[in-house]
């Protein structure tokens, strides 16, 4: 995703995509829009804000994502406890939905 200098653009959106040896792979794109049941994490100190699918919400919760540069590549990375296992490769993965159960109450 090179540089966008779009005034609409609000954020990053991320998601998850049904493809790969494994399932699934994390998908990013530039976001116009917060749509309904959107997850939305803003960090105020460097004024970014990504947006989480509806859809894949739940099999991202805990997701911790990072920008890692090194000599030979420059990319996203995430760390997500949800996944089951990788293919070979490492761009596909498996997980299953966080239950909501599982989760802490919002009052906690």
């Amino acid at each position: 995703m090179g540089q966008k200098n779009d005034a609409d653009v609000i954020g990053v959106r991320v998601g998850l995509k049904t493809r790969g040896c494994n399932g699934l792979t994390y998908t990013m794109n530039y976001a116009k829009e917060v749509n309904k049941f959107d997850e939305v994490i803003d960090d105020p100190s460097s004024g970014s804000k990504v947006i989480v699918d509806a859809k894949a919400v739940m099999f991202l919760i805990g997701t911790e994502m990072d920008w890692v540069e090194d000599a030979l590549t420059a990319e996203f990375t995430f760390d997500n406890p949800n996944s089951k296992g990788e293919c070979g490769c490492g761009q596909s993965f498996n997980a299953d939905p966080v239950n909501e159960e599982d989760l802490p109450s919002r009052s906690e």
